[in-house]
């Protein structure tokens, strides 16, 4: 199931969050639905809610400023559309550019989207040792990049209006 937009009291985007997590804050009046996947529902026994496609909290939320997107493995999968950077194929795996034991770090510049046979193949090398060349360059999004990337593009499409704010 697709992730739901978290907007502040201020109706600034702030995240994504699951469905279950989206519902629950719903159901604890910590949120109200802005704006609804049209016929879907999620029913319980006493309760039949929309599913939420962009929730609003209901009291504001101060956040501090972030000059930079926070590294997760999920993160380089999306931003790289989940295509390898060796060979294009379906990536499941992040590489390291400069493996971890050779000092590399887990940054958005030193890891890329890689399949399991080339990341296997490259080993504990730099991609220039192993004779590999990248398809496409890491590189750093930002934080208003890394919530656009994590909608996906339909999600962009869709939450338009509502990500107007960060773009």
């Amino acid at each position: 199931m697709r992730d739901t937009l978290v907007l502040n009291a201020s109706f600034e985007p702030l995240a994504t969050v699951s469905l279950k997590r989206a519902v629950v804050l719903v159901l604890q009046d910590k949120a109200v639905v802005e704006q609804e996947h049209p016929g879907l529902r999620v029913r319980a026994q006493d309760v039949e809610l929309a599913v939420p496609q962009v929730i609003r909290l209901c009291r504001y939320v101060r956040v501090p400023f972030r000059q930079r997107a926070a590294w997760s493995r999920r993160g380089v999968l999306v931003r790289d559309r989940h295509r390898c950077a060796y060979c294009g194929r379906r990536a499941t795996t992040v590489d390291h550019l400069v493996p971890r034991s050779r000092g590399g770090a887990d940054s958005w510049l030193n890891t890329v989207a890689a399949c399991a046979a080339d990341n296997q193949r490259k080993a504990d090398r730099t991609p220039e040792q192993a004779g590999m060349r990248l398809l496409t360059q890491p590189f750093e999004p930002t934080p208003a990049d890394a919530l656009v990337l994590a909608l996906g593009l339909a999600g962009r499409e869709e939450l338009n209006s509502w990500l107007a704010v960060t773009a």
